[in-house]
C-alpha cells in the first residue's frame, strides 16, 4: 500500500535504517517527491544506477530542486548515475544524508519545489 500524505511531508526523523515522515516509519533507502514517496532499493552511493533513478527522470518538472543523500558521509553519485540525471535536466546536489534531510526540510518549508533522494544511515 503507498502511504498517503495530506502534503509533501517534511523528514521527521532518520536513523537506524530509515526514516520517519508525518508520524510513518520508512524502512530504507526513500525517494521522496512532491508526487508522493517512493521506497528507493539502493543501500550504499555506490548501488545507485540510472534505473533506480527512474522515478525522478518520470516526475521531471515536478520539482526545481534534486537533493540526493549519500549515506553517513559524503560520496559523489556514480558518473553514469550524474550523467542519466543531467541528460534529463536534472543537476543533483549531493550531501551525506543527515545533511540532505536537514536541508530538504528547510527548502520545504521555504515553499521551493524539492524532491530528495535519500540513501538509508544506521
Amino acid at each position: 500500500m503507498k502511504p498517503r500524505f495530506s502534503r509533501q511531508p517534511p523528514i521527521d526523523a532518520y536513523g537506524d535504517g530509515g526514516f520517519r515522515l508525518e508520524g510513518q516509519r520508512f524502512d530504507g533507502s526513500i525517494i521522496v517527491t512532491p508526487r508522493g514517496l517512493h521506497p528507493w532499493p539502493v543501500a550504499s552511493i555506490d548501488g545507485v544506477t540510472a534505473a533506480s533513478l527512474a522515478v525522478l527522470a518520470g516526475e521531471a518538472g515536478t520539482f526545481d530542486f534534486l537533493l540526493v543523500g549519500s549515506g553517513d558521509v559524503f560520496a559523489r553519485l556514480p558518473e553514469q548515475a550524474q550523467r542519466h540525471l543531467e541528460s534529463r535536466g536534472l543537476f543533483p546536489d549531493t550531501m551525506a544524508t543527515p545533511a540532505a534531510c536537514r536541508t530538504y526540510n528547510m527548502m520545504l518549508a521555504e515553499n521551493r519545489r524539492v524532491a530528495a533522494a535519500l540513501i538509508a544511515v544506521p
